[in-house]
């Protein structure tokens, strides 16, 4: 018990110990307002549904516009999503039906095959890019690949347009300058953004499966004749 109160002897001063007010404290502490002031620029937590929606929006409506202006550039890269390729893919699918659901002849694919066409497709591309050395991610990849299904989209759309004139040989010569205008788009576009991502010595093994996918997408498209 001595030997404690000995031990504690030294400090029980320090209880009573105060620092005057007119002793200056040297030193600068603050509080970094920049990090926290970035960190609730890139929050949404407390951000509107509408913002983030119309955010989104923008966000997809730019990557249409990369794509009607194709360029070398990581604009679809940079920022992914698989929101464009998802709403093509459901539009291209359901122009492509026949319109009759209950109807043995489709007059064109299945809403189902459409789908595994377009996404296996993609997937398999994207493989063969990994494989040969690409830099670009997963879903960079299928990012690029779908939102250039875009042109072929809007050529689907103009060949249903001319097919309720009628199939003859007029509009089957329409047809094709429409879907091979937009397949050469959709090609073009497609190997501009992916162009820096390849191996410069392969990128002839990269470039032809993007060349056989938007070709079937195109050959789909041209053969499709509506149900009767």
């Amino acid at each position: 018990m001595a030997a404690a109160e000995d031990a504690s002897r030294p400090f029980a001063g320090l209880s009573d110990v105060s620092i005057s007010e007119d002793i200056p404290v040297e030193g600068d502490i603050s509080v970094p307002v920049g990090s926290t002031r970035r960190d609730d620029e890139f929050s949404t937590l407390d951000e509107p549904v509408k913002e983030t929606i119309l955010r989104d929006l923008r966000a997809v409506g730019n990557k249409f516009v990369h794509v009607l202006y194709p360029k070398r550039s990581t604009a679809l890269l940079r920022d992914w999503d698989l929101w464009g390729p998802l709403l093509l893919c459901v539009t291209l699918a359901l122009l492509l039906q026949g319109g009759a659901a209950d109807s043995d002849d489709q007059g064109g694919p299945q809403f189902a095959e459409v789908f595994v066409i377009v996404w296996f497709g993609s997937i398999i591309i994207t493989l063969n890019s990994k494989l040969l050395g690409g830099t670009i991610s997963f879903f960079q990849s299928l990012c690029v690949l779908g939102y250039c299904i875009m042109p072929l989209t809007a050529a689907m759309a103009v060949c249903r347009i001319v097919l309720v004139g009628g199939s003859g040989k007029v509009s089957f010569a329409v047809r094709l300058a429409v879907v091979t205008v937009s397949f050469g788009w959709s090609t073009f576009a497609s190997t501009a953004f992916l162009a820096d991502s390849q191996p410069p010595n392969r990128k002839a093994l990269v470039v032809y499966p993007v060349f056989l996918f938007y070709f079937v997408i195109g050959w789909m498209i041209l053969t499709f004749s509506p149900s009767q």
